[in-house]
Order: structure tokens, then sequence, then C-alpha cells
């Protein structure tokens, strides 16, 4: 088969690799329907993440089972399947508490910018729809797969209810399903922290009521401002640097909320601040299965269209092309078509 592989920063190459093969019987294989580049793969790509060996790349995948191992029995040869960047049984201790990311049988997804992809953990990880979806459904399930789940986990996480005012730190594709998902909890005013045009008219497409172009000091300042000199109820911060957390945090009311789902990055938080702040924090890899059922029937019934995050659409074998335009914030997130 053909897939991504990463060597060194900014050295993405589409290459020919071995076809996966069942090596245990919790696994499947499927033939991906469609794929994509994450944000988070931008760290590597950018050189803030060690690479090591070239290794292949992705984690983000919707597509049709292929092979089933001898235990796997939830779904079958010839479905259509959505799964989670984070495999899990769905039936450990952790999973039962509502945090299938973090199963004691956990394996995150590695290989998925390819034509074919092992899903271990398959009995638990992926969920079939009834029917072969069409098409245009095809983004906004591969979004559930990550950037919508964790844009819905980080509004979750965050506490947002009805009525309430949330703010969402960063624009990218997270940061935009984040927005989603605070309006689909009822968030009465959503404030989205951005700077790029194209992707503040999505945001306020998607649900944002105000959008805020400061930074840093100058952006809590704007938030409290708008808030009473309070702050928000619920912050959503979606970037994972040092910055990014600290507006969150310091943009919250005491007594408010921030989760927060940008993989940290030189993040250091003041334990004594936090402790006078009275600002809860949660935050992590997202409980993307948790989610499934529910996020996959708002799409299949037009209720939420997040696939619209796919602004640039390429072959897959032009995967390189789509980790240098999201780089280049040319584009919100690269969907890439086998």
């Amino acid at each position: 088969m053909r897939g991504a592989v990463i060597h060194a920063p900014g050295d993405v190459r589409f290459e020919t690799l071995d076809d996966p093969k069942i090596l245990h019987p919790t696994d499947a294989i499927i033939r991906t329907a469609v794929t994509c580049v994450c944000g988070s793969d931008l760290w590597p790509y950018r050189g803030a993440e060690p690479i090591g060996d070239p290794h292949p790349m992705g984690h983000e995948y919707v597509g049709f089972v292929e092979e089933i191992g001898s235990e796997v029995t939830a779904v079958k040869p010839g479905q259509f399947v959505v799964g989670s960047f984070a495999t899990s049984d769905n039936s450990c201790a952790n999973c039962r508490n509502g945090f299938p990311s973090n199963c004691l049988h956990r394996e995150f997804m590695s290989t998925c910018q390819a034509d074919y992809v092992r899903i271990p953990n398959a009995q638990g990880t992926l969920v079939a729809t009834d029917e072969i979806p069409d098409e245009r459904f095809w983004p906004g399930l591969l979004a559930v797969s990550d950037v919508m789940g964790t844009g819905w986990w980080v509004a979750d996480a965050a506490e947002v209810e009805p009525g309430s005012t949330a703010v969402v730190v960063g624009d990218g594709a997270v940061g935009l399903c984040a927005v989603i998902a605070a309006k689909e909890m009822g968030a009465e005013r959503i404030i989205v922290m951005s700077r790029h045009e194209t992707r503040q008219k999505l945001a306020e497409e998607f649900g944002a009521t105000d959008i805020v172009t400061e930074r840093g000091d100058e952006g809590v300042a704007r938030i409290k401002d708008m808030t009473g000199g309070i702050g928000a109820d619920a912050v959503l911060e979606c970037v994972g640097t040092a910055q990014a957390m600290r507006q969150a945090l310091h943009s919250a009311r005491p007594g408010g909320n921030v989760g927060f789902v940008g993989v940290p990055h030189e993040v250091a938080i003041d334990g004594q601040e936090l402790f006078f702040s009275h600002v809860g924090l949660r935050g992590g890899p997202a409980p993307v299965r948790r989610y499934l059922p529910d996020l996959i029937d708002r799409i299949l019934t037009g209720a939420i269209d997040p696939g619209k995050v796919f602004d640039l659409t390429l072959p897959l074998d032009q995967v390189a092309e789509g980790y240098r335009a999201m780089d280049e914030r040319r584009a919100i997130k690269a969907l890439l078509k086998p």
C-alpha cells in the first residue's frame, strides 16, 4: 500500500509501505475512505517534537472494514466505520468511567495517512453506521474521529451550560469544532479569539457571537471588558502553547472552568495562582469513543457539519502539500482522498 512517512522536520514523503496485517485477534483492517492532516501533526513537522527514525503519520480515519480478528464481533467486513485516534477496549474500568482515551489497553493511532490501516482494539474502538453514508457526510464523520470529538470534549471539560458565556482560545480545526460544541450545549455567548479572517467567518457560521483579535494580556483584558470585569464561565483552550494556557486561565471567572485539549508544549502552571483563582481545570486526550454514537447521529441528521473545517482537498499522494498548506496557514485542515 501507500502512505505518508515523516523523515525530518518539513520532510513528509508518500511511500510504498507493507500492507497492514491482523496481529492480534482484537484487530481489524480498514480500507481508508478519507483521512487528513491534523494540527498536532505539525508539532513534529515544525521540529517542536522529536521525530527519531522515519515513521508513518496520521491518526484520523473513517473507512470500510476489510478484515477482522477472531475476537471482533462488533463490526464486520464491508461496513463503514468511524473510530477514535485513541483505541480502547471500551470495557476496562477507565472506559466504564467515561475515559476510553485512558483505556488500560490504549494504543494511539499513528499510521492513518495511508490506503489501509490496522485498528487495534477494534471491538471497542470502531462504530459502524447503519448503512454506507453518502460521501457528503464523510468529511464530518472523519472530523468526529478527532477534531470534532476533541472539540466536544473541551466544551464538556469546561462545563459549558445553557445560557453561559464561553471563550474559545484557538481558531484551528479543534477550536472551530469547539464552537460547534459550545453552541450545541447551549452557550448564549461564544467569544472566539482569532486573527484570521477566513477562520473568523467559519467560527461565526458555526455559532460564534463575538471575535477578539487581541492576544496575551491584551486579550485577557478584552475578555474581562466584555464580561463586566469578571471573566467567562467556560474557557476552551485549543492550542497547547504557554501563552494560550495563560490566556485561558486568566480569562475565566472565579468559579469558572477551563478545558484544555491543545497538546501542551512548554506549559507551566503556577499552583498558587491557580489555587487563589478558584478556576477549575480539566483536559487531556479526548474520550472520543464516549461521544461517537451521539456525534455520528448529529452529523447524519444534519444537526452539525464539522466537515466544513476541511478547506483543502487533495489526493493522498499529495499529502506533503497538505502539511505545507497547514503549516503556512493557507489551509485550516487538509482532507486526503486515497
